[in-house]
């Protein structure tokens, strides 16, 4: 079981943390909402591969039946090890990066509010609830748990999903090993 959330947790994460950092540049953090909306979808199509890994787990180690149980907790392996990934990763970009993201995020956050055209009061409470908001996020003990949640609940729930349509040995079952079929 360890194996197959190691494995699998582990592309997971790397697939994820890849194709985000490559989005995040692309756009840039001026994207706001796009780079987010972009960012879960991705997440979502790559935790798909959790499916792929509680399947194998079913199939090789399982003898084709597995119980929503044992399938939850392949996938919430599977989903730790790449929530784990994910925000060890996150970190090595932030300090690759010298936390850049932090000040051009929250200064595309200010810009925006400021295009909204708000009444000076608004606008700076807006704007000091921004700055509050980066001041916390320049915390690892705030930003840590914080990214780990950006995947985690996603995983969590790709993986009860799965385990609840895998636990059915006629949902795509194992295809017969071709040695032993000849």
């Amino acid at each position: 079981m360890l194996r197959y959330s190691l494995t699998f947790g582990g592309i997971i994460g790397v697939l994820v943390i890849a194709l985000m950092t490559v989005t995040l540049f692309a756009l840039g953090p001026d994207a706001g909402g796009t780079t987010e909306l972009l960012g879960y979808v991705t997440m979502l199509a790559i935790l798909s591969l959790l499916f792929m890994g509680i399947k194998r787990y079913r199939d090789l180690e399982q003898g084709g039946v597995i119980t929503f149980k044992q399938g939850a907790l392949v996938g919430t392996g599977i989903a730790v090890i790449a929530a784990l990934i994910y925000t060890i990763s996150w970190e090595g970009v932030l300090v690759a990066t010298d936390y850049a993201f932090i000040e051009t995020y929250s200064q595309s956050q200010i810009d925006a509010i400021k295009a909204e055209g708000l009444p000076a009061a608004q606008e700076a409470e807006k704007i000091a609830e921004v700055q509050a908001g980066m001041e916390q996020y320049r915390n690892p003990l705030f930003r840590l748990p914080i990214t780990f949640i950006e995947i985690f609940p996603v995983g969590l729930v790709v993986a009860l999903l799965s385990a609840a349509i895998l636990r059915f040995p006629k949902v795509l079952p194992a295809r017969a090993n071709a040695a032993s079929a000849a």
